[in-house]
């Protein structure tokens, strides 16, 4: 083959003559991904990783990576004859990701155990298994664009902004980016549900995953209460005076920016402004005092060179808001400054800060941070 006649996944080779792994979770993403690479020639090895046990393998689980889940990516795998195989990573998962997550609450954070989940065993580890089956690319069912040029691959938003995944995945390694591919990120959810039924794959209409995989219908208190039954310790609710206007049974129940919950009145409606885990003391004030326009930012991952920093460029700083206009200091290669150009409400550590910059392509990420204070 030329150059002109580069698979669709970007190698001087013809498909029968490339390995793909795909990583399927089971729902209809990656499922989608694994039937269009058996259906255009690739030889294609599907991974499932068992991450958690969860105790009660239920059908409706809207939950993923659960039992129901390891199931129908096994119906996958069989209806479109391809080889599966079943990874069981729960204790890196419990190590990697659960372990983060509770100790990252207790330290007054709100943490993003997806972006972990990406960082630890999916990328890393299912990087490396996939290396060992001499794979040409790992295929994921993320909803973010990459694109190629000599030799380097970059990764943009996706053209279906409500499904972008970008922001959980600004982590990724340079060498890990060059191998990953991501046929989803230039199609919109519908199209991916027609080709699924097109494939008559079995779930084709299978609802979203919406909760954390180990997180039950969202209580992540009874998480940490699990994990760390001593952290539910009554402290104290100050203003920003420093005087005390009530108590709390735990700060792991708040997070920066909440307003409901805090049982405490007053004159005007109270937001949660800072989590003092040192102290176990929650700082309540007007919603005015919220605003934000200095982060400081740790454990950055850099996607681009410095001198595409130095320019005004947009930041996002939780994975439900919008991109915002900023300018960023690095301090050095894993710390900076980010200065919104208008502040921002309910900023929280834990969260990730990550960077983007406008081109012909789109919205391409640079890296990002965490978001340190």
């Amino acid at each position: 083959m030329n150059n002109e006649e580069l698979n669709s996944l970007g190698f001087n080779k013809k498909p029968s003559n490339t390995t793909v792994v795909v990583a399927m979770s089971g729902g209809v993403d990656s499922s989608t991904v694994a039937g269009m690479m058996k259906k255009e020639g690739y030889k294609v090895i599907g991974i499932t990783l068992k991450l958690y046990d969860d105790g009660k393998e239920v059908a409706a689980s809207k939950q993923c990576c659960s039992g129901q889940d390891i199931m129908d990516a096994k119906r996958v795998a069989n209806k479109l004859d391809i080889e599966h195989k079943i990874l069981y990573y729960q204790d890196k998962f419990k190590q990697g990701v659960i372990d983060n997550f509770v100790e990252s609450y207790l330290k007054g954070e709100t943490p993003i155990p997806c972006v972990q989940c990406n960082q630890t065993v999916k990328f890393k580890d299912l990087f490396e298994v996939s290396k060992d089956l001499n794979a040409d690319a790992l295929v994921t069912g993320h909803y973010v664009k990459s694109i190629t040029e000599r030799n380097t691959t970059n990764m943009y938003r996706a053209i279906d902004e409500n499904r972008d995944q970008s922001y959980f995945l600004f982590n990724t390694t340079r060498e890990q980016l060059d191998y990953l591919r991501f046929p989803l990120g230039g199609m919109l959810k519908n199209k991916t549900r027609e080709i699924a039924k097109n494939l008559d794959l079995n779930v084709a209409d299978k609802p979203d995953s919406q909760d954390i995989c180990f997180v039950p219908n969202g209580d992540y208190a009874s998480v940490i209460q699990k994990f760390r039954p001593d952290s539910f310790q009554k402290g104290n609710i100050k203003n920003l005076n420093g005087e005390v206007i009530g108590v709390h049974d735990g700060i792991i129940n708040f997070t920066i920016g909440q307003r409901k919950g805090i049982k405490v009145s007053d004159k005007e409606p109270l937001y949660v402004l800072q989590i003092n885990s040192d102290k176990n003391e929650i700082i309540v004030g007007s919603k005015e005092k919220l605003g934000k326009k200095i982060i400081s930012l740790k454990d950055i991952n850099l996607l681009a060179s410095n001198t595409e920093l130095e320019k005004k460029i947009f930041v996002k700083v939780r994975s439900t808001g919008g991109l915002l206009e900023a300018n960023v200091n690095l301090k050095d290669n894993k710390t900076g400054i980010v200065k919104l150009t208008l502040p921002e409400d309910g900023i929280s550590p834990g969260q990730a800060c990550v960077f983007y910059k406008k081109d012909q392509f789109g919205y391409k990420v640079l890296g990002g941070g965490w978001i340190k204070e």
